[in-house]
């Protein structure tokens, strides 16, 4: 029987990798990585690095494919997700099916962690119910950004006896659910940002968490965004990409 490993690697430093991991990383024969394209060619050379610092005893391969993009321009939000999922499940169909003999183990890393807003757990899912090709797969936990944000701001998420909310920029233009006072944001294209500046809340943003990369930011909200909005642009520029998540938390109403 084959098997597969979704392995969280962590938000980007390779200090995060967990002990679970490293254990995970070592009985990998062969590593499926998708590539993003040169704009995005570190983040396939931290997973390079991640294997070659960890893996210590034990003779493993790295296959790469393209990776596809989402049409960020269908109207239908979901509808273009599912979409996305299709090409990547074919995609790691092939994979699993030419690359991965019977009785050896492969791996995806997953940066962060594979249950909080990654396709990858969905996407083995749908190959699995498909029922075309048989393994078994596990899930190793990481090392998620929002962790990462709150150890670097040195805060709790959480006011005393009051929840946390975890949404996206996109659903932030929404609001916040009544009586959810604190919120982390992540998956935001910069359009959430200003979603409460006319409020009064506190903001812990960060980007690249962790790495020598990383940039930091908080106070008022309505202080905050517009070098915040600057800041993303100069990185975006910069590294042709950027992965950022922050804590928005307003006072409590009486």
């Amino acid at each position: 029987m084959k098997t597969l490993l979704l392995i969280g690697i962590g938000a980007g430093n390779p200090d995060y990798v967990t002990m679970q991991a490293v254990k995970a990383l070592n009985k990998v024969d062969v590593f499926f990585v998708l590539d993003k394209g040169e704009a995005k060619d570190d983040l396939v050379k931290l997973r390079t690095t991640i294997c070659e610092r960890f893996i210590t005893d034990h003779a493993y391969r790295i296959v790469e494919a393209a990776s596809p993009v989402r049409d960020a321009g269908t109207p239908d939000y979901k509808s273009g997700v599912r979409s996305w999922h299709d090409e990547k499940a074919a995609i790691f169909s092939r994979l699993i099916a030419t690359e991965l003999k019977d009785g050896e183990v492969g791996g995806i890393l997953v940066w962060g962690d594979p249950s909080l807003y990654d396709s990858t757990i969905r996407v083995i899912q749908q190959i699995v119910a498909e029922g075309k090709i048989a393994f078994d797969y596990e899930v190793i936990p990481g090392i998620t950004s929002v962790q990462a944000l709150a150890a670097q701001h040195k805060i709790a998420l959480n006011a005393i006896g009051e929840p946390v909310h975890i949404t996206t920029g996109r659903k932030l233009l929404e609001g916040l659910p009544q009586g959810v006072d604190t919120a982390v944001v992540m998956l935001d294209n910069g359009s959430g940002l200003r979603a409460l500046a006319d409020e009064d809340v506190e903001i812990y943003w960060g980007a690249y968490l962790g790495t020598p990369d990383e940039v930091l930011a908080s106070g008022k909200l309505a202080d905050q965004v517009a070098e915040i909005e600057r800041m993303r642009a100069e990185e975006r520029a910069r590294k042709g990409w950027i992965m950022d998540t922050y804590l928005l938390r307003r006072t409590p109403r009486q």
